[in-house]
């Protein structure tokens, strides 16, 4: 069924952008970095000489955590916006599928597409890197923790976003909340959901933000289902 379920969202979204905004993330962090690091070669180089790897990729993070909080606040807000705008919620809503499929389902097509993205941040950060010439001894696990730990940081705010692009037709409040919290998040205290992505705590250790984010997000995943269940949705 979810498989199925899967097929049709999939299809909706064939011929959108949304496919471009999934590509268009990871190429503008790695872009961008190429760019920095081709202008300052040289100083970069020297200031990251005893790990040259470790350097890059911790430039790759600084942009790719606010890259990805922003991709999932405008993903959850496209995909609900196919059903508000063409007024097909009721249609969906009378299929044999139960609301919690249905909820679960947008919600699996987000994780994958947010997913497809941090694999092409992983390919572009290993493209540079030796593109730069900074060697093919790639550090496999370094980079799959810059990749992904911010990701799985951030799946309450992916849950969040869903649930409120779906609960609001006008999508300007989603919105709102999604790129203020992308903008500000790791200003906020470390308690918000919004600073976690930046794998910043007290303790230094990025694995209690990952580990938290995996928790709460199934929380509000719950949570979520549980209200879109309930409630009518008005379009």
């Amino acid at each position: 069924m979810y498989k199925a379920l899967l097929q049709a969202e999939f299809l909706k979204i064939k011929r959108k952008w949304i496919w471009g905004l999934v590509f268009l993330g990871p190429f503008g962090v790695i872009t961008l970095q190429a760019v920095n690091f081709g202008i300052r070669y040289d100083y970069l180089t020297d200031l990251y000489k005893d790990d040259l790897w470790d350097g890059l990729l911790k430039n790759i993070s600084s942009l790719s955590v606010f890259a990805l909080m922003f991709g999932a606040t405008l993903l959850a807000s496209l995909i609900s916006s196919l059903e508000h705008q063409s007024t097909s919620w009721k249609h969906l809503l009378a299929l044999p599928l139960s609301k919690t499929k249905i909820f679960i389902g947008k919600f699996a097509l987000v994780f994958i597409l947010l997913t497809v993205s941090c694999i092409l941040l992983a390919i572009g950060s290993i493209i540079l890197g030796i593109s730069l010439n900074y060697g093919n001894d790639i550090p496999l696990v370094n980079l799959l923790k810059t990749c992904f730990y911010p990701y799985l940081a951030s799946l309450p705010i992916v849950a969040l976003q869903l649930w409120l692009s779906v609960v609001f037709n006008n999508q300007a409040l989603p919105l709102f909340i999604g790129i203020v919290g992308s903008i500000f998040g790791s200003a906020l205290p470390r308690w918000t959901i919004w600073s976690w992505p930046s794998l910043s705590n007290q303790w230094d250790k990025p694995i209690i933000n990952v580990c938290l984010g995996i928790i709460v997000g199934l929380i509000l995943l719950w949570i979520s289902t549980i209200h879109f269940t309930r409630k009518d949705v008005n379009s």
